[in-house]
């Protein structure tokens, strides 16, 4: 068995990831930028305030400042998440199996903390894990691998001995910086991506995470 398994959340544990899209739609258009479903997806995995940054340097928008812009965002997709948000499939399993297992978990995630306890409490899973980093209090966000690393140390780990479960490219190559073996789970409208090959495995859902896998990874 691997050491720790560190577990990324929006789009991996929870369908929060259309939420996300259509928070920044109405936001963002709000203030003028030409924002789409499809050009939304180029910021997918990125903090929100990044994401904010991101799309003010190709479209700036005078008068409201990005801090609130990035507020008004996180509040519209927490409040998405609250009513509408549901587990994916496999994800409450693959992490309860794992926690009566002993292993050490870990979330990593690009959102703020208030966002992430949202989450585990929707899904009732806030006990399971033993350490909850938000790249919220990293100077840099994910691809960089800080949020990794801290999570890692928070377990009292090497990160060498961590598998991270991500749902991004941009994730993957934030586990895969911080020297984590990673699996990927991309949504079904990325499952084709090529960059995905990088993981050291890809599955169509968490429900496909058992023993045999990590024993494999861990050889």
């Amino acid at each position: 068995m691997v050491g720790a398994v560190v577990f990324d959340m929006d789009g991996l544990l929870i369908d929060s990831e259309p939420f996300w899209r259509a928070a920044e739609l109405e936001v963002f258009c709000a203030v003028g930028v030409p924002l789409t479903l499809e050009l939304a997806r180029q910021t997918i995995g990125l903090r929100t305030a990044d994401g904010v940054d991101y799309w003010h340097a190709r479209y700036p928008w005078p008068k409201t400042s990005k801090r609130e812009v990035t507020e008004r965002i996180i509040q519209r997709g927490l409040a998405l998440i609250r009513d509408q948000g549901m587990a994916l499939p496999g994800a409450r399993e693959a992490v309860r199996k794992l926690a009566a297992l002993g292993v050490p978990l870990a979330l990593a995630s690009s959102s703020e903390e208030e966002v992430i306890t949202a989450v585990l409490t929707k899904l009732d899973l806030a006990d399971c894990f033993w350490v909850v980093q938000s790249a919220e209090h990293e100077p840099y966000g994910k691809p960089h691998p800080a949020v990794y690393l801290a999570a890692a140390h928070g377990l009292g780990v090497a990160p060498e001995t961590c598998l991270a479960i991500e749902d991004t490219v941009t994730g993957v190559i934030a586990a895969k910086a911080a020297r984590m073996a990673c699996v990927a789970v991309p949504a079904p409208d990325a499952k084709d991506d090529r960059r995905f090959g990088v993981a050291h495995a890809v599955l169509p859902s968490l429900a496909h995470l058992d023993a045999d896998l990590l024993e494999a990874l861990a050889a």
